[in-house]
Formats: structure tokens, C-alpha cells, sequence
């Protein structure tokens, strides 16, 4: 009997509660990683939601996140046609937290290279002022595992050069594990957002402190994926290195008053 009792509170939490906090995961076959990433998630002290952006995953990633929404209340799935770049993945879901209650809006990747326990970290630092709080790999030291050292170096040498172009004193530039307050992303108009690659997480830092909102970094440790593919590629980097010239350049031209 006592197991029924149980079961169904469980339900009944489940399905009543609605939290203030929802974590955006964009996916493009991650079916090794997203129910792990997800599980864990929802098995963290406080009650996120999750909102799993796919853009049409030829390898059933979308099939196993509607699975788990038999067990998920606040599991959620936006499926898109084609693979359509992480920026808009983000933006789809930024307007999707922003149509609903959500005080709290997360940028996590599927792959654990982000440990979801630092999901309570930046929201942390979020209640305890910041507007905008960056999980970052170089605000202590360099906190990289399992990366090669071609690759940490061009990370690192990518903030440092992103720092000297545009002036913001963010040690880690291209961090893409966030925590936005609501009022940052009612803010900053998404349709003025140009990037679509990496250079998206460079621009909306740029943009959020142009507009005053306190960015802080809360330091974590990064890990390279162990499971799936990297979605990094050439043109990618390209994007940002000549991008951040072109982002300091228009914002000569624009106004970052808030309304």
C-alpha cells in the first residue's frame, strides 16, 4: 500500500508542478547520450524542465526523448526540419521558455562535455545577482579533460582574441553553458541575432553586457564528449574569427538602450 502511496505522489508532483527553470539541449544524433543527459537531469535536487530541440536526427534521438515523456512531466521536444545550426536551435527555444513561465533559461549540450550538476551553480549565481551566468573553463586556470591540446589552445587563443576585438572581459568567450535570466532574452532582439555557429554564444555575450546586464562566470570543468560526434567543423570557426570583427563593427551603429 505504501508503494502506491508513493507512486502516486510521485505522479502527483510530476504532473502539477511547474518549475521556473527550463534547460534548452539542441540535438543532431545524440541517441548514445540524451537519455543519460536527460535522466540525469530530472534526478537533480531541483526540478528543472528540459526542452530538446531536434533538428530531424536521421538515428531516432527524438523518438527516445518522446519515449521519456511517458515518465517526464516536464520533458519537452520541439522537432525541426534539417540540420539548421545551433544559434536558431537556441533562439527556437529561447521563444519557446519566453511564451511561458519560465524566470530561468539554461543553454546545455547533450554530450555531458557539460555536467548537468553545475545546472544548480549558475542558476545559483543567478539568484545571487548575475543576469547572465557562464559555466566557464577559464576563469580558474584552464578546467579542460580529454580534449587534445591543439584543441584547448584554439579555445583558449579564441577568447583571448575575442576579448582583444570587442572589450568584454569574459575569459571564456565561446562557453555555450548558460543560465539567462527571463528578462535577458526579453531584451535582446532575437531577430538581430546574425550567427548561427559557435560565434551565436560569442554574440549573445557580447549583446547581453552592450545592453548592462551582469555576466558573471561560474568555474566548471569541461569534458570532451565520449559518446557520438562533434559538431565542430572549419566553417564553423571561420564564422566566428572573421565574425567578431564584423559584430564589434555594427555595434558602432546600434542602440543598446533598454526599453
Amino acid at each position: 500500500m505504501s508503494f502506491l502511496i508513493n507512486t502516486f505522489a510521485k505522479f502527483l508532483i510530476n504532473t502539477i508542478y511547474v518549475s521556473d527553470s527550463l534547460v534548452i539541449i539542441p540535438t543532431y544524433n545524440e541517441k548514445e547520450n540524451i537519455e543519460r543527459i536527460i535522466r540525469k537531469v530530472f534526478s537533480l535536487d531541483f526540478s528543472f524542465e528540459v526542452l530538446v530541440i531536434d533538428d530531424g536526427s536521421p538515428d531516432g534521438t527524438a523518438e527516445i526523448v518522446k519515449s521519456l515523456q511517458q515518465e517526464y512531466a516536464g520533458l519537452h521536444i520541439e522537432q525541426r526540419t534539417g540540420k539548421l545550426g545551433l544559434g536558431t536551435a537556441y533562439i527556437h527555444g529561447f521563444k519557446w521558455a519566453l511564451e511561458r513561465q519560465y524566470e530561468y533559461i539554461f543553454e546545455m549540450d547533450a554530450d555531458f562535455s557539460h555536467n548537468p550538476n553545475d545546472l544548480l551553480a549558475l542558476r545559483e549565481a543567478c539568484l545571487n545577482g548575475a543576469d547572465v551566468a557562464i559555466g566557464s573553463r577559464y576563469v580558474k586556470g584552464v578546467n579542460v579533460v580529454n580534449w587534445p591540446m591543439g584543441r584547448v589552445l584554439m579555445s583558449y587563443f579564441a577568447s583571448m582574441y575575442v576579448r582583444l576585438i570587442t572589450r568584454i572581459n569574459i575569459q571564456d568567450a565561446t562557453a555555450g553553458f548558460k543560465c539567462y535570466r527571463r528578462k535577458v532574452l526579453e531584451t535582446i532582439p532575437m531577430d538581430k541575432i546574425r550567427f548561427v555557429g559557435y560565434a551565436f554564444q560569442i554574440e549573445m555575450k557580447f549583446t547581453a553586457i552592450k545592453y548592462g546586464f551582469n555576466v558573471v562566470e561560474v568555474p566548471i570543468i569541461f569534458t570532451d564528449r565520449t559518446e557520438g560526434t562533434s559538431k565542430m567543423s572549419t566553417r564553423i570557426f571561420r564564422e566566428a574569427f572573421v565574425g567578431v570583427i564584423e559584430m564589434k563593427v555594427a555595434s558602432w551603429f546600434r542602440n543598446y538602450k533598454r526599453n
